[in-house]
């Protein structure tokens, strides 16, 4: 029987160096276990997760049921292609659909895999009319893919790789002026994220994501909502789109969808969806019995511990210990942005600095766009842990030299 054998966490980097391509800046910490909020390296130190999975963890390290409908399915069926019918996927899909907008789902492994499945769908559905574009914002992130690096509208992500594939046409954040001037009858969609994640925790403008929906509509194209990391109760509601009364014709989404295993899912409303046919598009792992079974244990961890409703107090409680914060510092601290558990404290500084700190402290965070320090903890952290965490951010915070 293999088994992982306890390796220190010099071993592990040892053999990494060797092994492994270093296409990722790694902290130099081997994580071994995680219990909900919290988790340990090879060495036995415990850390508090504010970034838990990189927002896949929404209801922490291994939660229980995901643990044990995994475990059931494993000694059942790991895996089985989409030539046959699988009653976890069926059900997975029922579920989201009916916590969306009634549309049907394509199954795939991540967040990139379901932008690039959106993007296919969109230029098929427009392509007897002529429309293929596909109309981004600025600041935005939709994966590493190649469409999906064309569709990110960030050029540092795309040195290196020209060219790009064409078609995608860039639009700033929050202008419904410049939407207004380019969706035309060559726009296949505009694909959006209704709250900007990797860009920095950006909020839409009052009225913005209404009045896109409205021009969209008016004009023939198609609304893709990118979902990945804002979906599966991330904002306070399912999906973040029920905050603004609309719904897409296209919803992605990942990280969250089945509580840290590996899953990606597009929605389309169902005369959209019908433009997909047999041979256009696939995924071999996409919609397996693990992972949905997975996804299943987590929408029913949401619903049986009052979650939605949870995530809405933990982003309040964030927020009142960020004031705090920009009290003592209003030289660091810019702008506080929440949405549920989606928080940015936007700083005046180099964020990476906080986070280095937080780290030798015990308390794990994310920095994106430079100066933004990003949080995506678990719905269910408890509010000792928020408290305990906030302190560790805090005096990392306090101790800064003047930031202006």
């Amino acid at each position: 029987m293999s088994q992982v054998t306890n390796q220190s966490s010099t071993e592990t980097m040892a053999q990494f160096d060797r092994y492994v391509i270093a296409n990722y800046r790694r902290y130099p910490v081997c994580l071994v276990r995680g219990e909900g909020s919290w988790i340990w390296d090879a060495e036995g130190r415990r850390y508090l997760d504010f970034f838990p999975g990189w927002g896949c963890n929404i209801i922490g390290h291994c939660p229980p049921r995901v643990v044990e409908a995994v475990r059931e399915q494993v000694g059942l069926l790991i895996h089985v292609p989409n030539t046959w019918y699988i009653e976890a996927q069926g059900q997975f899909a029922q579920m989201l659909s009916e916590r969306s907008f009634g549309g049907q789902c394509f199954f795939c492994n991540s967040g990139a895999e379901a932008n690039e499945a959106a993007i296919k769908l969109a230029r098929a559905h427009g392509h007897a009319s002529g429309r293929s574009n596909i109309i981004t914002v600025e600041h935005g992130f939709h994966g590493r893919t190649y469409a999906a690096l064309s569709a990110t509208a960030q050029p540092k992500y795309h040195v290196g790789f020209e060219p790009m594939v064409p078609g995608f046409v860039y639009a700033p954040h929050n202008d419904l002026t410049a939407m207004e001037r380019l969706i035309d009858d060559k726009t296949a969609a505009v694909l959006i994220e209704p709250i900007q994640g990797e860009g920095g925790i950006n909020l839409p403008a009052p009225g913005y994501l209404e009045r896109l929906r409205e021009l969209c509509t008016e004009r023939g194209a198609l609304l893709i909502l990118d979902e990945v990391q804002t979906g599966l109760g991330r904002t306070g509601e399912w999906f973040a789109y029920q905050h603004y009364g609309i719904e897409p014709d296209i919803l992605t989404c990942a990280k969250a969808l089945a509580g840290g295993v590996a899953a990606g899912v597009m929605i389309a409303s169902r005369t959209v969806a019908a433009t997909l046919k047999p041979g256009m598009h696939a995924s071999t792992f996409g919609g397996n019995p693990l992972a949905c079974r997975a996804g299943i244990a987590t929408i029913e961890t949401v619903e049986a511990d009052g979650l939605i409703e949870r995530g809405k107090a933990v982003g309040e409680r964030f927020r009142g210990h960020f004031e705090r914060i920009r009290s003592e510092r209003p030289d660091l601290v810019k702008e506080i942005r929440i949405m549920g558990v989606m928080i940015g404290l936007e700083l005046t500084i180099d964020a990476s600095v906080v986070v280095s700190e937080c780290l030798i402290k015990g308390l794990l965070i994310n920095a994106t766009h430079g100066t933004v320090i990003r949080l995506l903890p678990a719905l269910n952290i408890a509010d000792e842990q928020i408290d305990e965490g906030c302190e560790i951010l805090l005096d990392v915070i306090r101790s800064l030299p003047r930031g202006d």
